[in-house]
């Protein structure tokens, strides 16, 4: 895997391309420059401790509605802090700062996409604190 740490790079790899997207649609609620990028196979999992949200999730609507639900509850601004790459998988170590439930958030997690033809196929996130710490 390669390893990028120049943030001036005007060519961006997939994975940059792939967590800005994601990044934008956590931050602002914009999914469509992020669905540009899956393919018709694009599954995701994420660490919620929520019925529902434990299993495997398939396809672009049902991110969108983790979208939604994430923004009602998670206004956080993240920070990625470091990129590792190949032409299967990238990896975006990263920081997430803001609000849970109102309450200040900040955590690191990492999400790991996974790529197939130039497109994003799945991605998978991982957190470094349980969200079970932020729950009252």
């Amino acid at each position: 895997m390669g390893n990028k740490m120049d943030k001036t790079n005007v060519d961006e790899t997939l994975c940059s391309r792939a967590f800005q997207a994601f990044r934008t649609a956590i931050e602002e609620g914009d999914t469509a420059h992020f669905l540009t990028l899956v393919d018709e196979e694009f599954h995701f999992s994420v660490p919620l401790p929520i019925d529902g949200w434990k299993e495997k999730q398939i396809g672009a609507q049902r991110f969108n509605e983790l979208i939604r639900f994430e923004r009602e509850v998670l206004q956080v601004k993240l920070t990625p802090l470091i990129e590792l790459h190949d032409t299967h998988f990238g990896i975006v170590v990263f920081q997430a700062e803001g609000t849970l439930s109102n309450q200040p958030f900040r955590n690191e997690l990492a999400i790991v996409f996974e790529f197939k033809h130039n497109q994003i196929r799945s991605f998978k996130e991982f957190v470094g604190m349980p969200l079970k710490k932020y729950e009252e």
